[in-house]
């Protein structure tokens, strides 16, 4: 029974002893520095990026009245989201006709490539992030000995700024398109009963575009946070040591000279 309980209690510690010593080997104070926290701000902000896109989704209408008295007021409520394929998005007209009743049609517009770009830079940037994290915390020795971390690390970095830039841009682009074809007016505008004068038509539902709104918000800061984290990644890299050495160089030698003409 002793060797039972001895040999339970030692595959228990191991576990914990290889998390204890995970814990351990991480280093904890680089996030207090600046390559480290902006790392941490980019995984979170990623996160908010992807996920005010992807989850939006939003409700137009519209409200059709007869003038015939058989037919009674029609409200349409048409709702739409990501990845804004609208033309996809059917809603029914009302006709004022006595022998129809509706017609099947179509918002206007596909807006899936900007916002689905934006959304996947933002899972491949919370991905990046996240390993670059572990990478600093934990494998710090590496990345500081082994100079390819810090160049790989920077041509990445700078990729993931030029790509926020676009996708921010181009999304803001896009949703203002989407607000366009989804405006009440809009959807109106597209009816050919509410052309006539067989029916009245006004506005009905006014999508909210808060959410979208923000997400266009947080593409740019995750822009300024890449941008600003190049500084610092470049820092790292053995160019930033060259360049030192360079500026130091001729001013050593011009040193050296000085004294040379001084002892003569």
């Amino acid at each position: 029974m002793s060797s039972t309980e001895s040999s339970g209690r030692t595959a228990d510690k191991s576990p914990r002893q290889q998390v204890d010593r995970l814990l351990l080997g991480l280093r904890w104070q680089r996030l207090e520095e600046p390559l480290g926290f902006i790392k941490v701000l980019q995984w979170l902000f990623a996160i908010f990026a992807f996920g005010s896109c992807g989850s939006y989704s939003g409700e137009t209408g519209a409200v059709v009245r007869c003038n015939n008295e058989a037919k009674d007021v029609s409200a349409i409520l048409v709702s739409f989201g990501y990845p804004f394929r609208l033309n996809r998005v059917q809603y029914e007209m009302p006709l004022c006709d006595e022998d129809s009743t509706s017609k099947t049609l179509h918002l206007m517009g596909d807006f899936s490539a900007p916002a689905e770009f934006f959304v996947t830079l933002g899972i491949f940037s919370f991905f990046y992030a996240m390993a670059a994290l572990v990478l600093y915390l934990r494998f710090h020795k590496f990345y500081t000995e082994n100079k390819r971390f810090p160049l790989v690390d920077f041509c990445v970095t700078v990729s993931f700024t030029f790509f926020w830039l676009v996708a921010a841009a181009a999304w803001g682009k896009g949703l203002t398109d989407v607000k366009g074809a989804t405006r009440p007016s809009s959807l109106t505008a597209a009816m050919s009963v509410c052309h006539g004068e067989e029916a009245v038509c006004s506005a009905g539902a006014t999508p909210s575009m808060g959410l979208a709104n923000i997400s266009v918000l947080f593409g740019f800061i995750n822009f300024f946070l890449w941008a600003g984290n190049c500084w610092f990644v470049f820092k790292e890299t053995p160019w930033h040591g060259q360049s030192q050495d360079q500026g130091q160089g001729p001013s050593q030698e011009s040193e050296a000279e000085q004294g040379a003409v001084e002892k003569q």
